[in-house]
Formats: C-alpha cells, sequence, structure tokens
C-alpha cells in the first residue's frame, strides 16, 4: 500500500472517529440532562441503513412531568352522581 492510500484511509478513519465523538458527547450530555431532569424522562437511539453506506443516527430525548391525583379529590368538584359513576368505572 502507497503512503498516500494510507493518509487517505488515516483522514478517513480520523473524521468518522470525530464524528462518532461528537455524537457520544451529545449522548452524554441528554443522559446528564435527563438524570438531572426533576421529573421522569425518556431517551432513545434510533439507526437507520441509509444508501451509498451510510447511517442516519436520530437520538431523540424527551421529558415529561408527571403527578399522580387521588381519584376522589379530581371528582369532587364534579355532581356526586356523576362522581358515583366515574367511581364505579374507574375501580
Amino acid at each position: 500500500m502507497t503512503q498516500t492510500a494510507v493518509q487517505t484511509i488515516d483522514n478517513k478513519t480520523s473524521k468518522l472517529a470525530e464524528k462518532h465523538a461528537d455524537i457520544f458527547g451529545q449522548i452524554a450530555n441528554l443522559y446528564t440532562e435527563l438524570f438531572n431532569h426533576d421529573g421522569y424522562g425518556d431517551f432513545r437511539v434510533e439507526m437507520k441503513i441509509l444508501r451509498r453506506g451510510q447511517k442516519e443516527i436520530i437520538i431523540h430525548c424527551g421529558k415529561q412531568h408527571r403527578y399522580v391525583v387521588d381519584c376522589d379529590e379530581a371528582l369532587r368538584a364534579e355532581h356526586p352522581l356523576k362522581a358515583l359513576l366515574k367511581r364505579d368505572i374507574l375501580a
């Protein structure tokens, strides 16, 4: 293998390593952000095969705030008959 071919392969490998480092850095940042979030979070990585020997990497990250409310408290403002019917359905 010629020196030029070796340099070309090294350059491609270096660029690929930089892209992967950027992706890993983004994943680490999102993980830290979700871990510090005072609520529920969702984190998922999706990879799709594209043409020309490429892959698309999609990072899904969402935050949620979840609350749990007792049904009796939520139904208190409703008509008593409607609240009883809902309580029976929810039980």
